[in-house]
C-alpha cells in the first residue's frame, strides 16, 4: 500500500470511528489538526508520514470519553496500523505520539520521550484548542458535561495535579486560566509559537469582553 492510500485508509477510518464523537473532538477536530500539522512541518524536517498518522489518528479514542483509559487509543492505533502492513518503527513511533500528546499526560512528569514529530502534531493538537475555535470547543465540551459558564466563587486552580486536573468539573471560564492561557508559551515549534501568539490574544480579548459583560460594564 502506498503512502498516500495508507493516508486515505486512515481518514476513512478516523470518520467512521468518530461519527458520533462530541463536536469538539469529531472528525473536523482531527481534520484541524491534520491541517495544522502539515503547515507546521514545512518549516521542520520531519518524518512526514509519522505526523500525518499522528495528527490522524491522535485522538482514536481520547481517554475523557473511555472512563480516564488512556491505552485504548494507542492499541486501537496500533491494530489499525498493522492491519494495513506498516513497519513496526512507524507503528511505534504514532503510538508514543498519541500516548505522550495530551496536556494531562504531561502534568507533573518530565516527559520522557522526545521526537521532532511529537512537537509538530502536538503544537498542531494546541492550537485547536485555543483562538476562536478553541474557544467554541470549550463551551460545546462545558455543555457537554453540563458545567456552568462561570462562577465568580470557584476560582481558577493554577497548581492542578493530573488527577485534579481529569476529574475536575470547574465552571468552563476557569479552564481557559488552568490550560489555554498556558498553551502559548508552551509550544515546541517556531510556526506553532507564531500562530499561538495570535490566537492566545484573541482568548485575552474574549475572556476582557466577557468579564466586562458580567459586570455590567459594557
Amino acid at each position: 500500500m502506498s503512502n498516500q492510500a495508507l493516508i486515505e485508509a486512515t481518514k476513512t477510518f478516523v470518520k467512521e470511528t468518530l461519527k458520533d464523537a462530541e463536536g469538539g473532538h469529531d472528525w473536523f477536530h482531527i481534520e484541524r489538526v491534520y491541517k495544522n500539522a502539515l503547515l507546521i512541518a514545512k518549516g521542520e524536517t520531519v518524518d512526514l508520514l509519522v505526523v500525518t498518522l499522528g495528527a490522524l489518528l491522535h485522538d482514536i479514542a481520547d481517554s475523557k470519553f473511555h472512563n480516564g483509559d488512556s491505552t485504548i487509543g494507542p492499541k486501537v492505533a496500533g491494530a489499525f496500523l498493522l492491519k494495513h502492513n506498516v513497519d513496526s518503527a512507524t507503528i511505534n513511533h504514532v503510538i508514543k505520539i498519541i500516548e505522550n500528546i495530551s496536556y494531562s499526560s504531561n502534568i507533573g512528569t518530565e516527559n520522557a520521550f522526545k521526537s521532532i514529530e511529537l512537537d509538530v502534531v502536538q503544537d498542531a493538537d494546541r492550537l485547536d484548542a485555543i483562538g476562536a475555535i478553541g474557544i467554541a470547543r470549550t463551551f460545546n465540551y462545558g455543555g457537554f458535561k453540563n458545567r456552568a459558564l462561570y462562577n465568580p466563587e470557584i476560582k481558577p486552580n493554577l497548581n492542578l495535579t493530573k488527577a485534579e486536573y481529569k476529574a475536575s468539573n470547574a465552571p468552563t471560564i476557569n479552564h481557559f486560566y488552568e490550560k489555554l492561557l498556558l498553551l502559548k508559551d508552551m509550544m515546541n515549534t517556531k510556526t506553532g509559537g507564531k500562530i499561538a501568539k495570535q490566537r492566545h490574544q484573541y482568548m485575552v480579548d474574549f475572556l476582557q469582553q466577557f468579564d466586562a459583560e458580567w459586570e455590567g460594564k459594557r
